[in-house]
């Protein structure tokens, strides 16, 4: 049974932002994470091309609105793959087997009766590609996300009956487990207890979208079309391209891993599209909070925007991947601190991780002819090997509700729990008295073997920085045998030989 989690479709209006890139590697951990489990894992991203806004913006750059997607659209591809994103589909909202998806869809809302004639009255924010709820004083009234005016539309749009599915979308959203956290769940409560209304799902002044069937001069609302893409995404790689199709091979998706502003979309008016379509609704929706910089938000008029490519270039993958995941609740809102940035990695991944597998290899290739010791347990109790299976469950229950920040603090305290075994055993004294040689085989074991551990665990966080310690342990993880069974205390191969150390990852300076 297919494991299906999506970020949301990327708008196309501009390069990915720190934003972006936290959502899609939160996605990334996830997906790894269950491949490591043995699911299947279909993981979606992608761009959402259509729309007024991105009419308007290749306008203004004087190119066709296809033009303007398509480099786009690459650079998000590029970037992705450049962060070692392990995406399966990358939809593109402009191709031809979603068009397929999108008029499939749409047919099947129309059988169901929930589609109608009808005129839009209202402000309209462009930016949000939404009409907004009555704002006082309307002529002058800016977006609060966009800040810019809305715009006043009154025209002929064809609308969905969104009011019929009143009762079902209040039982589907009071499922503990549908949306989380907690306080987004509430919020949504709250906007459904007022009365669901019916809502447009064309538009008649936008070419730059797809074509309803029938009305020559409607195109579909870009979110209509746009949520389309997780079910368009599914069978993209494949010849037939159908509702059924998609359906078969992995719908409803696990996840839909979105940022909180667009959480209405998703949690009401998306799951009653799919009812009326006679399609499941998604299983979860995790909304996630944002990122500011220095407790600022993060805006081009401040001159504060942390461009991901930098941040990329100049640290690296694995640093800014444990920042995002481990200090960051998912759900809550995060703020990305350069100094703190900068300690974290420091003391987390250089002197905590990093100087343990450096100690701990050095002096077993120092005593023990470049080999790992042998494993004759001496002690009658291993504090280390229980601390290990602890983390282990602790790190397994947190992944599994999405835990992530948690899941990664379990991994940093076997480390420095494991750097305490060791300096409290002090084996460099040990050693120097032959009868202790025994029992120094053991401590150094038990401290390369809980190394293995943490490097195993790693592997769904820092994919890049696991395989590094894997290859000072001389192979730590085989993609042959079940990721859990590895998980087992004492499979570190005794007197197989250890490789010359070096640094797994460099110490950041702060500026």
């Amino acid at each position: 049974m297919s494991f299906v989690i999506t970020t949301p479709l990327y708008y196309v209006n501009d390069k990915p932002h720190l934003g972006s890139v936290y959502t899609t590697i939160i996605c990334d951990a996830i997906a790894r994470y269950k491949r490591l489990l043995g699911r299947h894992v279909i993981f979606i991203t992608g761009v959402d091309e259509h729309g007024l806004k991105i009419q308007r913006t290749a306008n203004e750059k004087g190119i066709e609105p296809k033009t303007h997607c398509d480099e786009i659209s690459e650079i998000f591809n590029i970037n992705w793959k450049k962060w070692d994103i392990s995406f399966d589909k990358f939809i593109r909202t402009s191709s031809k087997n979603h068009e397929l998806i999108v008029n499939e869809f749409y047919e099947r809302v129309k059988a169901s009766d929930d589609i109608y004639m009808g005129v839009q009255k209202g402000w309209y924010c462009v930016g949000c590609e939404e009409f907004k709820d009555n704002p006082e004083n309307s002529s002058t009234y800016k977006c609060p996300i966009h800040q810019k005016n809305l715009e006043w539309k009154n025209e002929e749009n064809l609308f969905f009956r969104l009011s019929k599915y009143q009762e079902q979308i209040e039982k589907l959203i009071h499922e503990p487990t549908f949306i989380e956290p907690i306080e987004r769940r509430n919020e949504i409560i709250k906007f459904v207890s007022r009365g669901l209304k019916d809502f447009s799902i064309s538009r008649t002044n936008v070419s730059w979208g797809i074509g309803v069937p029938g009305y020559d001069n409607h195109t579909f609302y870009v979110w209509f079309d746009a949520l389309l893409g997780y079910v368009s995404a599914i069978s993209s790689n494949t010849l037939e391209h159908s509702l059924e199709k998609s359906i078969n091979e992995g719908w409803p998706v696990d996840i839909h891993l979105i940022g909180k502003d667009i959480l209405r979309f998703h949690a009401v008016y998306w799951p009653a599209m799919l009812i009326s379509a006679g399609m499941s609704a998604p299983k979860k929706v995790l909304g996630h909070g944002f990122l500011t910089r220095e407790g600022q938000k993060m805006g081009k008029s401040l001159g504060n925007v942390l461009d991901p490519d930098l941040l990329l270039s100049k640290y690296g993958n694995d640093p800014v991947r444990w920042y995002l995941i481990k200090d960051i609740s998912l759900g809550n809102d995060g703020d990305f601190q350069d100094k703190r940035f900068v300690d974290i990695i420091n003391n987390d991944l250089a002197n905590t991780i990093g100087n343990l597998l450096n100690r701990a290899s050095s002096m077993s290739r120092k005593w023990f002819d470049n080999k790992v010791p042998n494993n004759e347990k001496i002690s009658s109790e291993n504090k280390l090997e229980n601390f290990a299976k602890i983390t282990i469950e602790n790190y397994i229950h947190n992944f599994d509700i999405y835990k992530l920040d948690l899941a990664a603090n379990e991994v940093l305290n076997l480390a420095i729990n494991t750097n305490l075994y060791l300096n409290d055993n002090q084996p460099w004294l040990l050693i120097k008295e032959n009868d202790n040689l025994p029992l120094v085989e053991e401590i150094i074991y038990n401290v390369l073997e809980s190394t293995r551990i943490i490097g195993l665990l790693l592997l769904p966080l820092l994919p890049k920085l696991s395989s590094k310690i894997n290859e000072q342990l001389g192979s730590i993880y085989r993609s042959e045998i079940p990721w859990e069974h590895q998980l087992k205390w004492g499979l570190l191969t005794t007197n197989s030989s250890l490789p010359k150390p070096s640094p797994i990852i460099n110490k950041l300076e702060y500026e």
